[in-house]
């Protein structure tokens, strides 16, 4: 797919926690096609301490206000810089980059998105794709408590959600590979992104089942395009970029120590 360069305007900053803020942008032309799964550079003004873009998920795709949405945890001063952008402000992004889902050929297939902390961004627009396109899908969401989960109501939308909490404040209480309704249904694919332990419980779970599993991996990345080398995982088939080669990895090609 080609990729941009484009100055984006903000048109909303949305606080949903206290770590996490939802940009919202646009730009004066139509936005490019964007598949699910696929990321941004972003490039950070304003910060002295941030020199390298930073990659961040596309999060959702509105094609009638041609917005495209970017979901932040600020956890240094890149992200804090980012989360600080006022309306009318504009953001640099190269995009789209990296790879996308696997599509399900049986639209009737028992299809499960499961997202962790800021790993719930991609699950987002592909759910929402899979629903525009005639699949069901069902979303697994979980957090440490109730104030972390993030966007429940435009998951909503899409499929049915299910959630855990470590403490219990919403949903079922544990971690979120120990939801019930991994016991109680059967699932043809399941789609993955989040912490990596948490995906590693996830694809060991998928691959004792027999279960297609796709992971989206979060690895460091500083240029985005594959000349860096910082965001290299461990395959079969030897040291791949996550950027170019990504982030989309089906778990059997993944070397984990699962």
């Amino acid at each position: 797919m080609k990729k941009f360069i484009l100055d984006l305007d903000i048109v909303e900053n949305q606080r949903l926690n206290y770590q996490y803020v939802l940009l919202k942008l646009t730009h004066s032309e139509t936005l490019p096609p964007i598949l699910p799964g696929q990321f941004a550079q972003i490039r950070v003004d304003g910060s002295p301490e941030t020199f390298l873009r930073r990659p961040i998920s596309i999060n959702f795709v509105d094609t009638e206000r041609n917005q495209l949405w970017l979901l932040i945890q600020v956890v240094g001063a890149g992200t804090r810089c980012l989360a600080e952008l006022k309306v009318g402000e504009k953001l640099n992004l190269i995009f789209p980059l990296g790879n996308s889902f696997t599509v399900p050929e049986d639209k009737k297939a028992q299809i499960a998105l499961i997202g962790g902390g800021v790993g719930v961004a991609p699950m987002l627009m592909y759910g929402e794709w899979l629903h525009r396109h005639g699949y069901k899908p069902n979303f697994l969401i979980g957090a440490r408590s109730e104030v972390d989960l993030l966007q429940l109501e435009e998951f909503s939308k899409y499929g049915k959600v299910f959630t855990t909490t470590e403490d219990g404040t919403h949903g079922e209480q544990g971690y979120i590979t120990q939801h019930s309704c991994l016991k109680s249904l059967s699932f043809d694919y399941i789609f993955t992104c989040g912490p990596t332990p948490m995906m590693k419980a996830v694809a060991r779970y998928a691959q004792e089942k027999g279960i297609f599993c796709e992971v989206s991996l979060e690895n460091l990345m500083g240029c985005g395009i594959g000349a860096c080398l910082c965001c290299v995982t461990d395959t079969t088939e030897g040291n791949l970029c996550v950027c170019t080669e990504g982030p989309i990895f089906n778990v059997t090609k993944l070397k984990w120590q699962i």
